[in-house]
């Protein structure tokens, strides 16, 4: 079973600051995770973590990774703003973005970030609007489907992302014919494994095509960016994934494919944001109605706006009723939000405790792709954040939306003048 890393009293205490909803992250748990991660890869000498910041787009989470040694991994404008915000800026960034705005790319290179095209197409378009870096990274798509053993994990060949093998052959010869002196590769080919084989299954495609480049185009490659998808288990049944035996999966491909071929020194990146954050960030929430139809409901003070996968896609999410961690799980259950729509459901037929009007629900690995994906339908307004310290304390990082930011787009009219 999952089990939360706030108890029940500190979710007493921590509700007389800051009421529910409101999403809650482990300050501990992400130091932890950070450094091991950082051992796991510690045997390439360039090693460096890149945090996607779409996972959890928040500067005290961004200043708690940058402490850690991490950079930031940015796909927009408002991203590198707060990268930069944060005094994270030059090859501390990486910059990966598709269909990019012009002014998105004027930033990145303003910033000195590394800027990692998605497209050939791209390149010209780069050169109008700020010109070409001297060091550039490009994003490969290998087409079909991926698959480790029978297993197919995703279709990257429907995906919209990245260059075939010849668009980066050309790519990369035109790029060196431009000035660009570093190379950088780049591939993301499944979302959210639970398994320790992929990145290395990963970073053997990404290997082989690096050293075909160097022989094809003369290209100096100075680092490979195996991207994100390392994942987590949503489900209490499945093993979490080990770092440490994905580091050493990696490295044994490294030596095997790129030291042979004179990349040896060749610095590995990573993007990860699910695996660095989901884990250690939860949505506490509160029973606030209970209904007796068809079905048993539960409803909460939280809604899709502040968690928007389980309704988006139905994504498992764990849920702990807080105080009640050891009592039998022999009520089943429909946990619900507020919209107007009927898919607006935490929890569907979820066998749980007993849960009385006032418990407090912990909605698990929301650390990632949780807030961030908030939204506003209904008018309904997105909760605080908090971080819960490493000495037990808690901080408020964000606070909760009020009705005046959500007319604050109307400042152009008095309409809203008296709220």
């Amino acid at each position: 079973m999952k089990k939360p890393f706030v108890t029940k009293e500190q979710v007493e205490q921590i509700v007389k600051d800051f009421p529910t909803p409101f999403h809650l992250y482990d300050e501990k748990g992400i130091r932890e995770n950070a450094r091991k991660l950082k051992q796991a890869f510690s045997w390439n000498k360039g090693y460096k973590e890149y945090f996607a910041v779409k996972a959890t787009p928040n500067p005290f989470i961004l200043n708690i990774l940058k402490e850690e040694g991490c950079g930031t991994d940015c796909s927009s404008l408002t991203e590198l703003m707060m990268s930069k915000a944060c005094d994270i800026t030059g090859t501390d960034i990486m910059f990966s973005s598709n269909d990019t705005p012009a002014e998105d790319f004027v930033l990145a290179k303003e910033l000195g970030a590394i800027i990692n095209l998605d497209d050939i197409t791209h390149i010209d378009f780069l050169d109008k609007v700020c010109g070409i870096p001297k060091r550039i990274c490009c994003r490969f798509n290998p087409g079909g489907y991926f698959t480790l053993g029978t297993d197919i994990m995703d279709n990257p060949g429907d995906a919209k992302y990245g260059m075939t093998k010849d668009q980066i052959i050309e790519a990369y010869t035109r790029l060196k014919g431009m000035g660009v002196e570093e190379f950088g590769l780049h591939a993301f080919l499944a979302s959210n494994t639970v398994t320790n084989e992929y990145y290395p299954t990963l970073a053997k495609i990404i290997f082989e095509l690096a050293v075909e480049l160097k022989e094809k185009t003369g290209a100096n490659i100075t680092f490979v960016n195996l991207s994100g998808g390392v994942g987590i288990p949503y489900t209490p049944d499945k093993e979490p994934n080990d770092i440490l035996a994905i580091g050493e999966g990696v490295r044994k491909v490294f030596e095997e494919v790129m030291v042979p071929a004179g990349l040896g020194d060749v610095a590995i990146f990573t993007e990860l944001g699910r695996f660095m954050l989901a884990p250690y960030g939860c949505l506490v929430t509160k029973a606030i109605h209970e209904k007796h139809i068809y079905k048993e409901y539960i409803g909460v003070d939280a809604c899709a706006v502040n968690l928007m996968r389980p309704a988006m896609y139905g994504a498992y999410h764990h849920i702990t009723v807080l105080g009640k961690e050891n009592e039998p799980c022999d009520h089943k259950y429909d946990v619900t939000g507020s919209l107007c729509e009927n898919n607006d459901k935490f929890a569907i037929d979820r066998m749980l405790p007993k849960i009385d009007m006032g418990d407090y629900l912990v909605i698990h690995d929301t650390g990632a792709h949780g807030f961030a994906m908030g939204y506003n339908y209904n008018g309904r307004l997105k909760s605080a954040e908090v971080l819960l310290k490493e000495d037990g304390s808690t901080e408020l990082i964000r606070r909760a939306e009020t009705p005046k930011d959500y007319f604050a787009t109307f400042d152009f009219t008095d309409i809203f003048a008296d709220i």
